[in-house]
């Protein structure tokens, strides 16, 4: 089995809307405020253009014999005026369809991200991970990451 990785086209976007549609529904069974606050902004594919337009954002998918079943969005941002000017990579999403689960197309997807990060001479990193998920935090602790910060949540509505 070919299990791959490459940075997003704009010919992409139409494959990663379609995919983003599970994603959605998955992170928001683990946290109702997750589509309005930690998605991507709507409509999905004018962001994913932004994205793809950025200097410091990269979407890359994951492939099976060349077929897209994955996508990842990290973007580079700047840390606070006591970091001296350093950055950090932000691993947004990565997003993996079920079928295609437990082959190694999130790890090859995490090398592409990590990859660009390297080229942009990064040191640290920060994954998005949803509480509950436990998949997702086995995931990016078994490729070094730990928890640095929880986020509370609350809704009087």
């Amino acid at each position: 089995m070919d299990i791959g990785h490459r940075f997003a086209s704009s010919d992409d976007i139409d494959t990663i809307s379609e995919l983003y549609h599970p994603a959605i529904a998955e992170q928001a069974e683990l946290r109702e405020a997750w589509p309005i606050a930690d998605a991507l902004a709507e409509p999905v594919a004018d962001t994913l253009r932004e994205l793809l337009a950025s200097d410091d954002a990269r979407v890359v998918v994951g492939t099976i014999e060349g077929v897209v079943v994955g996508f990842s969005v990290a973007t580079v941002e700047e840390m606070l005026p006591q970091a001296a000017g350093e950055q950090i990579g932000v691993i947004h999403l990565i997003y993996v369809s079920e079928p295609a689960r437990a082959v190694g197309v999130g790890e090859a997807m995490l090398d592409g991200v990590m990859g660009w990060f390297e080229t942009r001479d990064l040191k640290r990193f920060d994954a998005i991970v949803s509480p509950g998920h436990r998949l997702a935090k086995n995931f990016f602790e078994s490729a070094g990451f730990k928890a640095r910060r929880i986020t509370m949540y609350r809704h009087d509505g």
